[in-house]
């Protein structure tokens, strides 16, 4: 390679090592909320675990991230090299332009060929091996440390319930209720075949000790009794202070793998296969993903070169644009629509690059033509005139005040109104934009459930429409990071901070309206979460569900048959909610302090009556407890208990997300599902969430500000480059956190607002760190 190629080798090859990286972690954040949640379920995981689960995690994403990578060093590169008149400068000196197309089409085949050795080799090896570590990890997390006031159903054939854990160095569960439902006639402990209903323990507290080796947790009980019914109609009860039982665990289910998981080869011998759309799709993808860096290459190369200005922000956005918007999103609706057999597989797959290849063959061949009015110069002039005319809005004139008509007349200071205008005006840009990519992004996603179900475009657009409003909400704290950043890094760049400390403005002053309007941005956004944002939530899933062909969810775990009320535990082995009758119902009383069975119901039939508001129970008995072991059994053909009160809407409560609710709802709804007994530790998470994540539209602003005080000499890239880092750490830290309170490693309001504290400590310390 000559001195020429070696210098735009060099040039591309840092840009785009930083892009893929870039693009690399922004994805793998994206889809770890699943490896954050299992691993921090398994409180055991080693080191070299989760270390191994990681660097797995990265190789499936290669394939899509290093075609980007290779765009944007390729439009940065060359992007620099012509806006500092370096192509200029060879073709005066009678070296034509088309003398970069050799060393950038090389390392365009550098990065196919790791990008091919990742998707053929790599992406199956880790899948394969990663589903082999989840496996192991899975077998080893069984934990004695379990929800309280939950019904646990992970122990085969038993039910437990227990009231409150105690942690320290021993787990000790307080006030336990465990249910042996196994078929009488293949019950191996208790009166067997003789039984009538299930076997009931029930003990003042348990010290619980898991044994994963064995897939079992082991009880010392204290204080227990056991109750069971013979078929004989004689009650077999007895009490013990201390007693030792064992609860084995369902064993870990088998991790189906997938076609990504396959080899090459043994995706050929599963051709003609049951599941042959996604062996073959996941075939060609294997290699038309690797061969897209060639063909970005091929439309970056002419566009890096013509480009003049905007410099490697300009370059950044329209790798972005063209290497996410065009071709991995035009990839993805393809792919969907082909599984639809709406085209041939091969077409839909390998179409995107044939595209991209023919434009850029008609692109390299225009590249050296002279003149303003070829395609090529129309496409950079419509690039720049953007850049322009954002520019113009923005950007000072050479005389005059910027923005001499716009400004805010109710603040204190014209510094406040100078300030202001421009930082609000990159919010509603930004913000636009982000919710917009967003938008394109969802609808791509969606064209091919769109097709497969018929759905109509206006249905589509009626969607996009009402999931507007959780864009913003979600998106706000990141664009006033941007915003803030972009603001005081123009005027860094433009000396105006400079003339401000000359004439005795500190920049804390200058970041003073900033954060005043950050926090009302925070409160609007509490609002708006409050009053709109849940009814379009509820709106938006609906049609989300339609659109991709899925029932409605109407009843929160419907094949849920225990449930907890007030003083008593209800088992049912069907219930016909049309005609709100259950059968093979079992009523257990509890005495409220010590946990122990005061009364039994047992009926083959209960049905509501809507007249006496009561539970009708038919053919069946029940018993009164006299202490541990004494009871008296009484038969029935049909009765009544009114204690029993419960409705039948008592036992399907309604299925509702928490995006769904305020603050107010999601209390309420949290504390109705706990009397019933379900698990609502993600809930809690989330209702803290409710007052934490408007927060962060403040503490978002907290950091910016020395950060753009700082990136405005720097350029364009450093400013990116600093919102991106800023968002990655986000992006990992926050679902980590809400992991962590979902399985109760942490408390709810903890988890829910640790990012909060975190970042804030960070930005408090880099403000005042800064020299004003």
């Amino acid at each position: 390679m000559r001195l020429l190629g070696r210098y735009v080798f060099r040039e591309i090859l840092t840009s785009a090592v930083l892009g893929t990286l870039l693009a690399t972690f922004v994805i793998f954040l994206q889809g770890s909320k699943e490896l954050f949640g299992l691993l921090v379920g398994a409180g055991n995981a080693g080191v070299r675990t989760i270390v191994e689960l990681f660097a797995l995690a990265i190789p499936p994403v290669l394939p899509t991230t290093i075609p980007f990578g290779v765009l944007v060093g390729i439009l940065i590169g060359l992007g620099r090299m012509a806006s500092d008149g370096e192509i200029i400068a060879m073709r005066a000196a009678g070296v034509s332009s088309r003398r970069v197309i050799a060393p950038v089409l090389l390392f365009a085949a550098l990065g196919t060929a790791l990008a091919g050795f990742a998707s053929l080799r790599l992406t199956p090896l880790a899948f394969r091996t990663s589903a082999q570590l989840l496996e192991e990890l899975a077998a080893t997390q069984l934990s004695a440390d379990i929800q309280p006031r939950v019904f646990d159903e992970d122990f085969p054939n038993r039910i437990l319930y227990v009231a409150n854990v105690r942690h320290g160095l021993t787990v000790v569960w307080q006030s336990v209720f465990l249910a042996d439902v196994t078929d009488p006639e293949q019950r191996s402990n208790g009166l067997g075949g003789k039984a009538d209903g299930p076997l009931i323990t029930v003990a003042r507290e348990a010290i619980a000790i898991s044994d994963p080796k064995n897939n079992r947790i082991q009880l010392s009980l204290r204080d227990y009794a056991t109750h069971e019914m013979g078929k004989d109609g004689i009650g077999y009860d007895g009490f013990s202070p201390h007693g030792e039982q064992a609860l084995y665990a369902k064993p870990p289910e088998q991790i189906s793998i997938s076609s990504k998981a396959l080899n090459t080869a043994e995706l050929l011998r599963r051709w003609g296969g049951p599941d042959w759309i996604e062996i073959r799709t996941e075939f060609h993808r294997r290699f038309a993903l690797p061969l897209a860096c060639v063909m970005l290459a091929m439309v970056g190369i002419p566009l890096g070169i013509s480009t003049r200005k905007g410099g490697k922000s300009a370059g950044y956005v329209i790798a972005l644009f063209l290497g996410f918007f065009c071709y991995h999103l035009s990839s993805v609706a393809l792919a969907g629509v082909a599984r639809q057999r709406t085209l041939p597989i091969p077409v839909a797959i390998w179409l995107p690059d044939a595209v991209f290849g023919l434009a850029g063959l008609v692109f390299l061949y225009r590249m050296e033509r002279p003149g303003d009015s070829d395609l090529l110069s129309g496409i950079k002039g419509g690039f720049q005139a953007f850049f322009e005319k954002l520019k113009s809005m923005v950007g000072r004139p050479a005389q005059g005040p910027r923005f001499p008509t716009w400004r805010l007349p109710l603040l204190p200071q014209l510094v406040d109104t100078y300030v202001l205008s421009n930082f609000l005006f990159y919010v509603v840009v930004v913000l636009a934009s982000f919710v917009s990519m967003s938008q394109v992004y969802f609808f791509f996603e969606l064209v091919g459930d769109m097709i497969k179900n018929n759905i109509s475009l206006m249905k589509m657009f009626t969607y996009l429409f009402f999931l507007t409003p959780e864009l913003i909400y979600r998106l706000t704290p990141i664009c006033i990071l941007v915003a803030v950043l972009i603001n005081f890094g123009v005027m860094s760049k433009q000396n105006e901070i400079t003339a401000f400390k000359a004439c005795g403005v500190s920049l804390f002053r200058l970041a003073v309206p900033v954060l005043v309007v950050s926090i009302l941005f925070g409160g609007g956004l509490f609002a708006f979460d409050y009053s709109y944002v849940p009814g379009a939530n509820r709106i938006q899933d609906k049609l989300r569900d339609e659109i991709k062909g899925r029932k409605n969810s109407t009843y929160l775990r419907p094949d849920r048959t225990w449930i907890m009320a007030e003083g008593r535990i209800y088992y049912y082995k069907y219930f016909d909610m049309s005609a709100n009758t259950m059968s093979g119902v079992n009523v257990f009383e509890l005495e409220p302090n010590t946990f122990r069975l005061t009364r039994q119901i047992l009926a083959e039939r209960a049905h509501w009556s809507t007249s006496l508001k009561s539970w009708i129970f038919e053919s069946g008995w029940y018993s009164d407890f006299k202490g541990d072991t004494e009871r008296s059994r009484h038969d029935f053909t049909a009765t009544t208990f009114p204690e029993l009160i419960e409705a039948p809407d008592y036992f399907f409560p309604t299925a509702r997300k928490d995006d769904w609710m305020n603050f107010q709802e999601l209390d309420q709804y949290i504390r109705d599902l706990q009397k019933r007994g379900f698990e609502t530790a993600k809930l809690q998470v989330q209702f803290y969430r409710k007052f934490s994540v408007p927060l962060f539209a403040l503490i978002m602003a907290l950091i910016a500000v020395p950060f753009g005080f700082l990136v405005g000499n720097r350029g364009a890239m450093t400013g990116i480059g600093v919102s991106m880092a800023i968002g990655i750490a986000y992006l990992g830290i926050d679902p980590l956190f809400q992991k962590m309170g979902e399985v109760n490693q942490l408390g709810p309001a903890m988890a829910a607002w640790s990012p909060d504290v975190v970042f804030s400590l960070m930005g408090l310390y880099l403000l005042l760190r800064m020299r004003s």
